[in-house]
């Protein structure tokens, strides 16, 4: 009788040793796999803003207008016959339909040099906007994907931009 006693209390230690070293492991196996997450927030968040401050301006073809500017996300970029050079004459209700484009620090396609790009700051609402050879830039509400180019030609005075794109006076 004493044997069988002495052997369940064996079992029973051995057994309950190694539930609290299997919780243990569970335990520090969660640990770890959270300190990972966290490292790997971490670590993403640099490159995340890495991508963002290299932000590539591309240039896009559309079978019927042929090749024209977007931003990063492929949304086409236009300029208003009626804006003077480094001047919108875009306000208020024009600004709904025709938001202004702005990006601090950005790669250019072949074709386009990095000079004929500024930045004014707008009068009307203390925002910056990005030029194009003095021309502010702008997207319209209605391209509601990448590729869209609908405001083209809106009112004779809303075009899209290329490398060949001529500003008239």
């Amino acid at each position: 009788m004493k044997t069988k006693i002495y052997f369940c209390t064996i079992l029973l230690s051995g057994i309950f040793f190694a539930g609290c070293s299997s919780q243990e492991k569970s335990e520090s196996t969660d640990a770890k796999k959270q300190a990972q997450e966290t490292t790997t927030e971490v670590n993403n968040e640099p490159e995340k803003d890495l991508a963002e401050s290299d932000t590539k301006l591309q240039l896009m073809e559309n079978g019927k207008i042929g090749k024209y500017l977007t931003d990063a996300e492929g949304m086409a970029l236009y300029y208003f016959a009626k804006d003077q050079p480094n001047t919108s004459n875009c306000n208020s209700d024009c600004l709904e339909n025709w938001p202004a484009f702005y990006s601090e620090d950005f790669a250019v396609p072949e074709g386009f040099n990095k000079e004929d790009f500024g930045t004014i700051t707008r009068p009307d609402t203390g925002e910056k906007q990005t030029t194009y050879k003095g021309y502010p830039l702008y997207y319209f509400v209605n391209d509601g994907a990448s590729g869209d180019v609908k405001g083209q030609g809106v009112k004779d005075v809303w075009f899209i931009v290329n490398s060949e794109t001529k500003f008239t006076q």
